[in-house]
């Protein structure tokens, strides 16, 4: 028996569909708040089919791969000779690979081939993939980020992995009335049509189960630095688009893909208000973050 479901993110549908006596994406607490149906004349972004069974060999010329570490996935990618694209993911470096995801030139439409029946890990990471590349040129980037939302406007905390990105969103939550978390590491941040910012929870929300299909316009995005003081400061161009570049999820050698994220990342960081925060864990630099991005303090200084 064949299941199709249409699910949504950043407001853009895209469709899974798998066959066989079950489909294990219902079952995904992330995956249900995303469930979602088309529009009239409206197309899915991307369709993406779930089959099961061994892998084949890795074939075609290696494009990249991942080396983030030995406590991250390790994703490689090829390109075949029809200029499809493979993408192979080991859950760790060194360990078996748990999928094969193989999409058009287009990225509209995947396969993607799973060698345990009811594997989350290989769904996800395969999902979060594909959907980085087709909405590219929608003006869409995963960003790996912690997100509140305070006053009707999402926030968005940055920084290397350990820097204290959910510390800070906690202390948020717990130190300024009225705050709450989209997403805790995976949010959607795009540029609408209209030229409008907008910051989107996600299937994706890493260690903490926040899984919200809403979306707010994007009041500030945040990169954070361990300090012995809390000092924070406005940042504009260049460095705005540094600092943005640096948490979005993106694949240099599509040159297509890379042309689409630099155009997205360029009005943002010229749409968006930047800051760099030096901080403590501490009530104080929610405190001093809060008033900054605000207005009521000045980060000039």
């Amino acid at each position: 028996m064949d299941t199709t479901r249409i699910y949504r993110v950043a407001d853009l549908p895209f469709r899974v569909s798998g066959s066989g006596d079950t489909f294990f994406p219902d079952a995904l607490i992330n995956m249900k708040p995303f469930v979602s149906a088309l529009k009239p004349g409206e197309k899915p972004l991307f369709t993406l089919e779930l089959v099961h069974g061994p892998l084949p060999a890795p074939s075609g010329e290696l494009l990249y791969r991942t080396d983030d570490g030995p406590l991250f996935p390790e994703i490689s990618l090829y390109k075949g000779a029809n200029g499809s694209i493979a993408s192979r993911t080991c859950p760790l470096p060194g360990q078996p690979e748990a999928m094969e995801l193989t999409m058009n030139r287009e990225f509209t439409e995947a396969r993607l081939i799973l060698p345990g029946r009811e594997d989350a890990f290989a769904f996800n990471n395969a999902l979060m993939l594909l959907f980085t590349f087709a909405s590219a040129k929608m003006g869409a980037l995963e960003m790996h980020a912690s997100v509140v939302v305070s006053g009707g406007r999402g926030f968005l905390f940055l920084g290397k992995s350990g820097t204290g990105k959910s510390t800070h969103s906690s202390l948020w939550l717990k130190h300024i009335e009225g705050t709450w978390l989209l997403n805790d590491d995976n949010p959607v941040l795009r540029l609408m049509p209209g030229g409008e910012v907008r910051v989107f929870g996600s299937p994706w929300s890493g260690k903490t189960p926040c899984y919200k299909a809403l979306s707010v316009p994007c009041g500030a995005v945040v990169r954070l630095s361990q300090a012995p003081h809390n000092a924070i400061e406005r940042l504009r161009g260049l460095k705005a688009y540094a600092s943005l570049m640096a948490s979005a999820s993106s694949f240099r050698p599509f040159s297509e893909l890379a042309d689409n994220w630099h155009n997205t990342l360029e009005a943002m960081a010229g749409a968006v208000p930047c800051y760099h925060l030096e901080c403590l864990p501490d009530r104080d630099a929610a405190l001093l973050c809060y008033k900054t991005v605000n207005g009521q303090e000045d980060s000039s200084k």
